[in-house]
């Protein structure tokens, strides 16, 4: 098959135009993997499943007793349980109204090499019949509807 010089100029421009749309998608398959932050539950963490200096969620109930506030500073530590397995989170910043023992969070952070869990984030529930979705789906309760 001879090529024409129209032909020539619809294939680069078909071949440019595929080239584009490649690099488009591969530029946006790679921004969006860069900013998912994956969720897991205490015994996830403890069994080694949650990577190490990666933003991610974790979420459980606050265990009562275990928390712990700086007198001089903005600093708690708290421990949160799936029902299974406990962990401990260390958090520097302003906690939600609703937080508190027995209450359903789901903190975002990271593990350091020493499994210490650093939280930039703590979400709270917001009434007494809610639980985050993911904590119910990870401890395998059936989250009760506001309604009932």
């Amino acid at each position: 098959m001879i090529l024409t010089a129209k032909n020539k100029s619809r294939l680069y421009f078909v071949i440019a135009l595929l080239l584009g749309v490649v690099i488009a998608a591969s530029l946006i398959i790679y921004g969006l993997s860069k900013n998912m932050v994956y969720f897991y539950t205490p015994t996830q963490v403890i069994n080694k499943e949650a990577p190490i200096n990666k933003s991610i969620r974790v979420g459980g109930m606050v265990v009562p007793g275990s928390i712990i506030k700086s007198k001089s500073s903005l600093n708690v530590i708290f421990q949160i349980n799936d029902l299974k397995n406990t962990i401990s989170i260390s958090y520097d910043g302003l906690l939600p109204d609703l937080f508190g023992e027995n209450q359903g969070v789901v903190v975002t952070g990271s593990l350091d090499s020493k499994s210490n869990f650093v939280a930039n984030e703590v979400l709270a529930k917001h009434d007494e019949n809610y639980m985050p979705p993911e904590v119910a789906d990870m401890m395998g309760i059936k989250p009760q509807n506001i309604n009932d």
